[in-house]
């Protein structure tokens, strides 16, 4: 499906040909993700390694996100079905060039002005308060996964509002950007809790008079365990609940990893807490159904 859906954005005319492909490609609707690959980047053969075994017709794509296939796209032997499929393989490999530049140190350097200027939009969660998102794939195979956005704030991951940025594929971004990117810029990690860091000093007061109300909204929630009001349900979702853990070339952050295993060490206490007062509360109601029957 992902697969067809880049098929669809695929279009393109001879007067678009006739421009630089890159400049064409990241002026089309759909591609703002996207930043420029430094040409000597993609010319250079070892940046490409492995990749000739990924695109069909690879010369081919390769002489056109380069601009050295002009006069073969021009010529009128080429037909327009061939053109379509030439055009889908260079958006691939240029793709996958793309996931590879933006880990590099200047590939970082632009993606982050992108980050600074928001142009991936901002988390959706209310208490994240509109934390700049990132780009990040679910796998590095492509025609798998399409892109997601990373929260640096709540460490969780979202789809594109627009159809057209949900059809990218996550490949042409890779699992490792956005933790690389905090990695290499830790100044710009996003505090967990509070306002973020460029309004932190002006919303003190507001900030803690939240988190008080937070605590007490805590408390009410605890209290209506013990009361009774809430079933095993919670537990069991909280048991089932599924967690995007990131990593860097495959291995999880380690600072995250030491979190996240305290956050689930912290979940299973609270379950233990949950299905223990859930019991209880069955005891207590048989209890008093049985001493009913009995006084009648």
């Amino acid at each position: 499906m992902l697969h067809r859906a880049v098929e669809e954005i695929s279009t393109g005319s001879d007067s678009d040909y006739s421009r630089c492909w890159i400049s064409w490609f990241l002026s089309s609707k759909g591609n703002e993700y996207f930043c420029e690959v430094d040409e000597d980047f993609i010319l250079d053969r070892f940046n490409l390694t492995g990749l000739n075994n990924e695109i069909a017709n690879y010369p081919e794509a390769l002489e056109l996100i380069t601009d050295n296939l002009g006069a073969v796209v021009t010529d009128d032997d080429i037909q327009d079905d061939h053109r379509a499929s030439l055009d889908v393989q260079a958006r691939l490999l240029y793709g996958l060039i793309h996931a590879r530049w933006i880990v590099t140190t200047r590939g970082l350097a632009k993606m982050l002005e992108k980050y600074k200027r928001m142009e991936f939009g901002r988390c959706p969660r209310v208490l994240c308060q509109q934390q700049p998102l990132l780009p990040v794939g679910l796998t590095d195979v492509p025609y798998e996964k399409s892109v997601k956005l990373y929260c640096g704030r709540c460490e969780d991951i979202y789809s594109p509002k627009s159809s057209r940025h949900g059809a990218i594929d996550g490949a042409y971004f890779g699992t490792t950007f956005p933790h690389l990117l905090f990695l290499v810029y830790p100044t710009l990690i996003p505090p967990k809790s509070g306002p973020p860091l460029d309004s932190a000093a002006s919303s003190r007061g507001e900030g803690a008079e939240g988190s008080g109300k937070r605590r007490r909204g805590v408390r009410e929630e605890i209290q209506e365990v013990v009361s009774g009001e809430t079933d095993i349900s919670t537990a069991s979702v909280a048991i089932k609940a599924e967690r995007y853990r990131p990593r860097i070339y495959g291995f999880q952050v380690n600072e995250i990893a030491k979190l996240q295993r305290w956050q689930e060490a912290m979940r299973d206490r609270q379950v233990t807490f949950l299905t223990s007062v859930f019991l209880l509360n069955i005891v207590q109601t048989s209890c008093k159904t049985g001493d009913l029957g009995s006084s009648q």
